[in-house]
């Protein structure tokens, strides 16, 4: 039972300023690190590394598949547990100094033969998300135990996510300035190289930061709502039936699924600027170096205008969705704002397939950001939803399953990211494209010298596919009922929590 000061909660709320920046920095550093796999490693391991595209498709799967049983795991094994440090705390703390060396890790780019290559790779990543997992699912299960009232924890988790995005844009400031520097320190080196060492130089400067920052929350945030575990009894549901039975948790885990698709935005940026567009001076007049460098900061320029269209659509979002969250309801704002983003994606898709220049991508530009919009607003409010629903499950059967209902909004993440991952290398085969050939270590291939076709191929990965996703996650949030139910049933869990002794601490 936790300690208190007083039986009277503060209508005020429980978390001040200092405690929700504190929160909110932790996860700064936290998205700059998944974001360094997430937006590069597709891209890192077909057209850096070489790995085959097969490989990397099934990895992508069967990482998946193991963690459709780590996560839940991890989260039974968090909320079963309280120790002498705290309830979800010490995982973070635990688990910073492997995912800082697992991330760097994966990007060492190790001088082994192609099969030892392959499994090196995959033991790494499949290492990295276990222990990614580990710190993930306490992180943002943190806000359930910060604090008792749901507009609290749904401000506070805006709040972090809208941090988190501003973090998960360091790493493509630093590809920016890489693929600027890069070329001009490294003149002479072969195209491979040049990237090897902008990939494990931007792993480098993003770890370094981000566990810093990441860790600090260990230290400043306060768990206030730490319910005493509880015995299940003979007849009651188990922890999986509980979750797979509670309907409203279900819809937000099938809304997450199918909005898979908004990954490709980031994932597939990189891709895109390499096979997509090409901005620069006329390649046929350049020396081998100078045409190195020129594809090199055409790729950075490409990726960047993709990334601050994203920036601006997803942190515009993030900036209004806490006046939005207190305005309008949750599964509302998630329908309007998928529809908007979907009619947005069809006119950059047909912009880029009847324009297709250097110039549409500019034209582009207005759509694209509308289209990211949803990202923002889905990254904001799904794991607000998620501990709606679970103070909804507790309501209903008695136990709070904080970190198990965190592993769900971890599971949908990765599995997200797996699918833009596929998604992208079934777009090679598709089409036809070899990256052993398109980025070797004699040569570089420029968007220029693909087909329409190919290139309009690519394109889509960051227009109609994106905004298909968004159209389908859309569906599930016509059926979620509990948002109107939030102010009685944070009236009845307190009720019930003072029956039960459960005191709060300040």
């Amino acid at each position: 039972m936790a300690k208190t000061k007083t039986d009277k909660p503060k209508q005020a709320g429980y978390i001040g300023s200092k405690e929700k920046w504190a929160f909110a920095i932790g996860g700064c550093g936290q998205g700059m690190i998944y974001a360094m796999m997430s937006s590069y490693i597709s891209d890192y391991y077909v057209n850096v590394l070489h790995l085959p595209l097969m490989f990397v498709l099934l990895l992508m799967l069967l990482a998946r598949v193991w963690d459709a049983i780590n996560d839940p795991l991890m989260g039974m094994i968090v909320d079963r547990r309280t120790t002498k440090r705290g309830k979800l705390k010490p995982y973070i703390l635990y688990a910073a100094a492997p995912i800082a060396i697992f991330t760097i890790l994966m990007y060492l780019s190790p001088n082994l033969d192609k099969t030892s290559l392959m499994v090196y790779s995959a033991i790494v990543y499949v290492g990295w998300g276990m222990l990614y997992t580990m710190a993930d699912v306490p992180f943002w299960s943190l806000p359930n135990i910060m604090t008792p009232k749901a507009d609290e924890r749904g401000n506070v988790l805006s709040f972090g996510k809208t941090i988190n995005g501003i973090g998960s844009a360091v790493p493509e400031v630093l590809f920016l300035i890489c693929g600027f520097v890069i070329p001009i320190l490294f003149a002479g080196s072969d195209p491979l190289t040049q990237e090897k060492r902008k990939y494990l130089l931007m792993a480098i400067v993003t770890v370094g930061i981000g566990i810093i920052l990441y860790t600090r929350t260990y230290f400043k945030v306060k768990e206030r709502v730490v319910i005493p575990p509880k015995t299940r009894k003979p007849g009651e549901p188990t922890t999986l039936s509980r979750l797979f039975k509670c309907k409203p948790l279900m819809l937000v885990v099938a809304m997450g699924v199918l909005s898979s698709g908004r990954y490709m935005v980031q994932a597939a940026a990189i891709h895109v600027a390499r096979y997509g567009f090409y901005i620069g001076p006329d390649l046929a007049t350049l020396t081998a170096d100078e045409r190195i460098a020129a594809i090199s900061q055409s790729v950075s320029t490409v990726k960047t205008i993709f990334q601050v269209c994203a920036i601006v659509g997803m942190f515009g979002a993030m900036l209004f969705m806490p006046a939005l969250m207190k305005k309008f309801q949750y599964h509302k704002i998630v329908i309007t704002t998928c529809i908007l983003g979907f009619v947005s994606s069809i006119f950059t898709t047909l912009i880029g397939w009847f324009a297709p220049s250097e110039y549409s991508l500019y034209v582009c530009i207005p759509f694209i950001i509308i289209s990211c919009i949803p990202l923002g607003v889905i990254n904001n409010i799904s794991i607000a939803m998620i501990g709606d629903c679970l103070d909804y499950m507790e309501l209903k059967t008695g136990f709070r399953d904080n970190a198990l209902g965190s592993a769900c909004q971890g599971f949908v993440n990765k599995l997200g990211n797996a699918f833009a991952t596929c998604g992208i290398v079934l777009m090679y085969m598709f089409i036809d494209i070899d990256p052993a050939q398109m980025l070797s270590s004699t040569a570089v291939i420029a968007a220029t010298e693909l087909s329409k076709t190919q290139n309009f191929a690519m394109f889509s990965l960051v227009s109609i596919v994106p905004g298909v996703s968004m159209l389908l996650c859309a569906i599930p949030m016509f059926f979620y009922k509990i948002d109107g139910m939030k102010p009685q049933i944070e009236k009845e869990l307190a009720e019930r929590r003072k029956q039960s002794g459960v005191k709060i601490d300040e």
